[in-house]
């Protein structure tokens, strides 16, 4: 007669974790009772202010300015991460220097200098340097208004970090990949728009949608420029209404809209991004064993003659 033993299966414990779930879920009920019941919060001005037309002004131009900071940016930022990987040394100096310096400058002051730049110089010229050579000729307090001086701000100090992005996504690219590219005597455009950027993609993405969210609040700081972006907005309706902490609540929510609408795009194209990288595999490997199968059947029997 056989003796079956029966196994239990315990599942595994933790009892810290569940301490310190219970602590989280405490402190998080703190912080809502303290926020949502406290009077000087005042909820309903929060209401009140939170879609008014000035607010949603602002709000549209702190999105505008994201967006073409953040396009204008990316093709600066990827002429200048190309010159920093080109075997020129002139180039990859030159874009160096460009990053170095807008990097190390903070936005404020890149902001004031560029809204003071009708000081400096009275017009700006298009010719051949050191020559009388004129082609045109601008005034510049035309030229670099509120507005215009924001995009100019805001894509030459973003264009560096996005650079660096870019340089560290193309650095990340297997070597052998580029060889590759180069014994099949592909140009460099091709070699880099079709094998290397889709590969760097996956290092460049994460980071360059942090850059994105970093800029959408860095719009905040044309405020120096009396420019009506949100902050600014806000700015001039709690000096006249003296009710800071309401208003200061209305921006605070409409940024946090702002970089979760950015964050969830951000997830949507990484898993794209992820589900054609598996459907590309799939294929090549169905491709694979097509031919390894087509290779099989194809070969003729061999007949071994024994003498």
């Amino acid at each position: 007669m056989n003796n079956v033993e029966t196994i239990k299966v315990v599942p595994a414990r933790y009892p810290l974790r569940t301490v310190g779930a219970i602590v989280a879920l405490f402190v998080l009920a703190v912080v809502i009772q303290s926020v949502a019941f406290n009077p000087r919060w005042e909820w309903s001005v929060f209401a009140r202010w939170f879609l008014d037309p000035v607010i949603l002004e602002g709000v549209g131009q702190t999105l505008l300015l994201t967006l073409i900071g953040t396009a204008l940016s990316v093709v600066i930022g990827g002429m200048l991460a190309l010159a920093r990987l080109s075997s020129s040394w002139l180039l990859s100096s030159l874009a160096w220097g460009y990053i170095w310096l807008f990097r190390s400058l903070p936005l404020i002051v890149v902001l004031i200098i560029l809204y003071n730049f009708s000081y400096l110089y009275d017009t700006l010229s298009l010719g051949v340097p050191f020559t009388s050579i004129t082609w045109g000729s601008f005034e510049t307090i035309n030229v670099l208004g509120q507005f215009s001086t924001a995009v100019v701000g805001l894509t030459l100090v973003q264009s560096a970090y996005t650079a660096e992005i870019i340089r560290g996504g193309f650095l990340g690219v297997d070597h052998g990949q580029y060889e590759a590219a180069a014994a099949l005597g592909l140009p460099a455009s091709r070699c880099t728009l079709r094998i290397i950027l889709p590969q760097a993609l996956r290092t460049i993405l994460p980071s360059g949608f942090n850059e994105i969210i970093s800029l959408a609040k860095g719009t905040a700081m044309v405020y120096v420029l009396a420019m009506p972006e949100l902050f600014y907005t806000i700015q001039m309706i709690y000096n006249r209404t003296q009710e800071v902490i309401p208003l200061l609540m209305v921006g605070a929510v409409w940024y946090l809209v702002i970089t979760t609408v950015l964050s969830a795009i951000q997830h949507l194209v990484e898993r794209a991004l992820a589900r054609s990288e598996r459907r590309s595999a799939v294929n090549t490997s169905r491709a694979t064993r097509t031919r390894s199968v087509t290779t099989q059947t194809t070969q003729e029997p061999v007949h071994a003659s024994l003498s």
